[in-house]
């Protein structure tokens, strides 16, 4: 049978509510890596953030891609090989400076291993650095700093602010910018044109893949796109309903190894 393309998002749905992956669900992904199928990370964290799933899932070893940023970065675990990448328009920085400045809300981007904070960092800035594992550093002048390669920048607030922030930005910066949120509280501003999707489609034409043979799982807003253009798009029993209704079908929960029944369901148990 044809090989499979696995693709996870890590928070919420490869990793249970402690951020480990559950030794069954390892099990059951690394059996299908031996059986010749593959494994894409998909995650709006960065590089560094992902690194230590890839590495427990071996990667490097069974030929795995990262898909950062929520996109805008795609990198070839067993070479190293960037497969794409777009960086954000410095340009845009200091209208996204004012605008949180204005409304008081978090933001930040990512610097090599450091979350680079534009205000003294909230708390959820605090809990970006940390399930990143990486220290968290205020700029003074955050848009005088910012004058390296920029894959995403992110705002922070509470939910029901977040939501209507989100719909500001998006008439504000829409036609130039990618704006959507990944979490309830948890802005992702992108390269105009840049999501799961449509990266994992470049992906998978990279790859010699079909999109018939693409299996994608989540529970985020920002992972709706991918599930939309998956062969089979699934969501996580944890995710949100509009998550949900834009899956093809819906696994059990991050804590109840939602992964091991996606993979008997869906996965060939012979490889290519």
């Amino acid at each position: 049978m044809r090989a499979k393309a696995l693709v996870l998002d890590i928070d919420g749905t490869l990793t249970n509510s402690g951020k480990e992956i559950a030794p069954a669900t390892k099990a059951c992904i690394l059996d299908a890596l031996e059986r010749g199928h593959k494994c894409v990370l998909a995650s709006g964290r960065p590089a560094h953030g992902c690194g230590r799933y890839a590495r427990e899932l071996e990667l490097e070893r069974y030929g795995g891609y990262l898909l950062s940023h929520n996109g805008a970065r795609i990198v070839a675990c067993g070479t190293g090989e960037t497969i794409y990448e777009k960086t954000l328009p410095l340009a845009a920085l200091p209208g996204l400076y004012a605008f949180a400045a204005e409304h008081g809300c978090g933001l930040a981007t990512h610097q090599g291993d450091t979350v680079i904070s534009a205000f003294a960092p909230d708390r959820y800035v605090s809990w970006e650095a940390h399930i990143n594992g990486m220290p968290v550093r205020q700029a003074e002048d955050f848009v005088g700093y910012v004058d390296f390669q920029v894959f995403k920048c992110f705002m922070t607030a509470e939910d029901e602010r977040a939501a209507a922030l989100e719909k500001e930005l998006q008439a504000l910066y829409g036609e130039s910018l990618g704006i959507y949120r990944s979490e309830p509280y948890f802005i992702e501003i992108v390269p105009r044109g840049v999501d799961k999707g449509s990266s994992l489609a470049m992906l998978a034409e990279h790859m010699g893949m079909a999109r018939e043979d693409v299996i994608c799982c989540g529970d985020g807003f920002n992972d709706i796109p991918m599930l939309r253009w998956a062969g089979v798009g699934v969501a996580m029993g944890n995710a949100g309903q509009a998550v949900k209704d834009a899956a093809d079908y819906v696994t059990g929960t991050n804590d109840e190894d939602g992964l091991v029944e996606v993979i008997r369901r869906f996965v060939p148990a012979d490889g290519a």
